[in-house]
């Protein structure tokens, strides 16, 4: 079972090209790389006229029901260009960018957030490396059916991290019994509980009090919830 849902999450990676170099000009490369404030702004306006004209619809591209929360509600520009908004930013992945625009809060008061499809990338690496192998190499339970990786095994000689939106710290991945990876946000999780009085509670996910003051969703991640001393620990559902 957990070999042939590493196969579907390859595949799901997959349908993500490489994002390398040869997705857009060597020029281009650093302005791409930038969340810049005034483009988010922009295409919020542009989805907020697009909604009013068309009776609540709002301008998506269409995902399994199963489809993380945070990457569920990609913007399709194709609907909102040049109509509601002259051109796909810069840093867009759809004009050579590596930032993935999405939906968040659809229901209440949709808005525009972003995250970063590098994750995606190493996501693809591992889950390849991990089918070359043919299962995953657990090395710890950290709770439940949620496990750290020994990467080892798997040929790397440093543990693979990527960079947190919200903290610029390095972030460890983890892994569920089905062979599906997910980044581990602990870390900016403790320290925005630890530094502001937010109304969470146990039971609880509380993933978007990382949102509440970034542009940036927290992609590719699992459900938390907070314990008796109110520090973050992984939802057990």
């Amino acid at each position: 079972m957990a070999l042939k849902r590493i196969g579907q999450a390859l595949f799901l990676v997959l349908t993500i090209p490489m994002l390398t170099g040869c997705l857009f000009p060597e020029e281009k490369k650093q302005q791409n790389q930038v969340p810049y404030e005034e483009q988010i702004k922009i295409v919020q306006n542009a989805i907020d006229q697009y909604q009013k004209d068309n009776n609540g619809l709002l301008p998506i591209k269409t995902r399994d029901q199963d489809t993380a929360i945070y990457q569920k509600y990609p913007i399709d520009f194709q609907k909102i260009v040049p109509q509601y908004t002259p051109e796909i930013p810069g840093n867009a992945f759809e004009n050579g960018g590596i930032f993935q625009y999405v939906l968040y809060n659809v229901e209440e008061d949709p808005t525009v957030k972003i995250f970063d499809l590098r994750i995606a990338e190493k996501i693809r690496e591992l889950t390849i490396r991990i089918q070359a192998q043919g299962y995953p190499p657990f090395k710890n339970q950290v709770v439940g059916n949620v496990y750290t990786l020994n990467y080892k095994t798997l040929g790397y000689k440093e543990e693979p991290l990527v960079v947190s939106p919200y903290s610029n710290k390095n972030l460890p991945f983890v892994i569920n019994g089905d062979g599906e990876i997910f980044v581990d946000y602990s870390v900016d999780l403790y320290e925005k509980l630890k530094n502001s009085e937010l109304d969470v509670k146990q039971g609880a996910d509380i993933r978007n009090v990382l949102t509440e003051d970034s542009y940036f969703v927290p992609a590719y991640s699992l459900p938390y919830t907070i314990d008796e001393n109110n520090e973050p620990i992984f939802l057990q559902q």
